[in-house]
């Protein structure tokens, strides 16, 4: 299965957080399941954390490098086509960087690891 995860996933992942739901976890264990990260929510840690709003220390992004190569987690661009199927979209949720990611997931056929009740409320897979 082609995992997606959402910011606070990884996020929550990466730091051992105890909010990263039992079968979240046992999905990134399985080997059978593939890693991505989306450039939208790079893109979303990047603008929280110049906002002051996260909490990372100043080296994060070489430690999020070495999270993403330890758990074996894949880059996924934002393509036209992505940006496409927002159109589709319905206005459910607001956030435009989950929409991405629910967008990415409908057109990678992936499944979205996210712990967020509105995007369970998309015709998208989800797991958590």
């Amino acid at each position: 299965m082609k995992l997606l995860l959402d910011t606070h996933a990884l996020l929550w992942l990466t730091q051992g957080d105890e909010r990263f739901s039992v079968q979240a976890e046992a999905a990134v264990l399985d080997t059978h399941n593939t890693l991505y990260l989306s450039a939208a929510s790079y893109w979303e840690i990047c603008i929280k954390y110049a906002l002051g709003k996260l909490g990372l220390q100043s080296n994060w992004p070489s430690l999020l490098d070495q999270e993403l190569a330890v758990n074996q987690i894949r880059w996924l661009p934002i393509e036209k086509e992505h940006c496409q199927a927002l159109t589709a979209l319905p206005l459910v949720h607001g956030d435009p960087f989950d929409r991405l990611l629910i967008a990415q997931a409908r057109v990678e056929g992936m499944t979205l690891l996210t712990a967020d009740e509105q995007i369970q409320r998309y015709e998208v897979p989800t797991l958590w």
